[in-house]
Order: C-alpha cells, then sequence, then structure tokens
C-alpha cells in the first residue's frame, strides 16, 4: 500500500521492479516526471525542489536507486544500461508509458542512458549538473576522491568541512545554505556497497559515440561554478545534441538545484509544458 510522508504529500511504497526492491515516491497530479538524484542520494533530497513545483502541472517519481536509501542492492553490481532497465521496469510497473525525465549529476548520465536505449520512453529530457562521462572534462583529483566512498553523506561535519571545494556555488559562502532542507542526506544513507556499485557502474561510461542521435528535445543546465562537473562539460553536450538549449546558473555550483529549487522549478516547468 502507499503510505504517506512526514510532509504529508509524497505518497511513498516498495515496488519489487527487476529483482530488486525499489522505494519509490509519487506527488502530484500533473504529466508525469522521473526525477534521478545523484550517486548515493535518496529520494527525499528532491524535497525543495518537488516543493517548489506546481503539483497539478508535474507529477514526480522519485526512488531511490539499488543500494541506496531504502532500496535493496542487486545481487550482482550492474552497469548503466542494467541500471536503465530497471527504470524502464519501475515505469511499467507504475503503467507509465511516456514520462518526461530530468536526472542530476550520476543521475543525469543514467537519464542520458535510458533516453538511449529507450527513446520511446522519454518525452523531454533536462540534464542538470551533469556531463557525458568518459571523453567530458572531469574534476579536479582532489575533488573527484572525496567523492569515492558515502562519507559525506553520514558524518554533517565532514560535509561542512568539504562542501565550498567539492561543491562549490553557495557552499563557498555558507556550507549549510547548500542543505537547504536536505539534511534527509545524513537521515537515509547509501550502503557502502550500493554506493560503490554505482560507482562501478559508471566507470568508464560515455554518452558521446550517441548523443547526437537522441531525439528528446533537452534542456541542459549547469552552474558556472561547479568542480565536480566543470562547465565545458555542458556546452559539449548542448553542442552535440540535436535539440537541446543550455541554461547556466550564474554562481551556481554543483548543487544548484537545491540552492535555487523555486528559480530552477519555474525552468524546468517552462520547457516541459513549452510547445
Amino acid at each position: 500500500m502507499w503510505a504517506r510522508s512526514r510532509n504529508g504529500r509524497r505518497q511513498l511504497r516498495h515496488l519489487e521492479v527487476d529483482g530488486v526492491r525499489l522505494r519509490v515516491g509519487l506527488r502530484g497530479t500533473g504529466r508525469p516526471l522521473l526525477l534521478l538524484m545523484g550517486i548515493g542520494a535518496n529520494l527525499e533530497m528532491w524535497g525543495p525542489f518537488e516543493d517548489a513545483l506546481d503539483a497539478r502541472t508535474v507529477r514526480t517519481i522519485t526512488v531511490d536507486a539499488p543500494g541506496v536509501g531504502g532500496s535493496s542492492r542487486y545481487p550482482l553490481p550492474r552497469r548503466m544500461g542494467g541500471l536503465a532497465r530497471t527504470m524502464q521496469r519501475l515505469l511499467d510497473a507504475l503503467g507509465h508509458d511516456r514520462v518526461d525525465v530530468l536526472g542530476v549529476s550520476f543521475g543525469g548520465l543514467l537519464a542520458q542512458q535510458l533516453a538511449h536505449q529507450a527513446p520511446d520512453r522519454v518525452r523531454r529530457l533536462v540534464l542538470a549538473a551533469t556531463g557525458p562521462g568518459l571523453g567530458g572534462v572531469p574534476g579536479s583529483p582532489r575533488v573527484l576522491w572525496a567523492l569515492a566512498t558515502p562519507r559525506r553523506y553520514r558524518q554533517p561535519d565532514y560535509f561542512r568541512r568539504i562542501a565550498a571545494d567539492v561543491y562549490g556555488g553557495a557552499a563557498r559562502r555558507d556550507p549549510d545554505a547548500t542543505l537547504h532542507g536536505s539534511l534527509a542526506r545524513f537521515t537515509h544513507t547509501p550502503s557502502l556497497s550500493g554506493y560503490l556499485a554505482q560507482v562501478w557502474a559508471v566507470t568508464g561510461w560515455t554518452s558521446l559515440p550517441w548523443l547526437y542521435r537522441l531525439p528528446q528535445p533537452t534542456l541542459v543546465i549547469a552552474g558556472d561554478d561547479d568542480p565536480i562537473v566543470p562547465l565545458v562539460n555542458a556546452h559539449i553536450m548542448y553542442r552535440l545534441i540535436r535539440d537541446a538549449r543550455l541554461h547556466v546558473v550564474p554562481g551556481g555550483g554543483h548543487l544548484f538545484l537545491l540552492e535555487e529549487p523555486a528559480r530552477i522549478a519555474a525552468l524546468v516547468t517552462g520547457f516541459l509544458t513549452a510547445d
């Protein structure tokens, strides 16, 4: 059965899908929008962004990736194609033939993979704070090393200590500003095995050979102060995707979606509802 979350608006349920038990959230009554979060992040972290959306216009579908939050892990780790197939089967279980998809960071890579291997299931695509994988321009090794383990999800003091250098944007002025109601990162921490499985899934992955074939209208959003995914990656995707538009968030870090949820929600809604 569906159970209401603490905020009284998101409905939560566990679904048996593709050999794993996924924790899924539904909110709103409008056009379905599948939200795919970054590596190790749970579905509650979408709260500020969902709050800023008009529930009559957009019906959000949030999910904890296998091994993250309240979802069980795969018996054996899968690559990005396998993760995308699980998302396809989740849509089957929910009765959605076609949805819009928004992916942020790692979720943006998964969104690209899903749009590529199941183009008939994705109507419009939003790629936020993400890149094309191998062949793109990575952040500095020091920054990427901080992402090698889920420590930043388990230790608030450590998160605050690294936030400015790792996430950029508002975190440079106030590390607590990057939380913006997303303290949920510390309440549903990813398992070490689930987190490392996500790292393994994306190792060596790239969308560069087929980005130009994506048929979906695509909105690429990037901050100009993102230490994890430098802005040049957004320009690469914008140039390669044939029906793409680019929006740069001035002063935005890797977590600009949490820093400015109302502004980004308005931008995304305008793109999804435009003719």
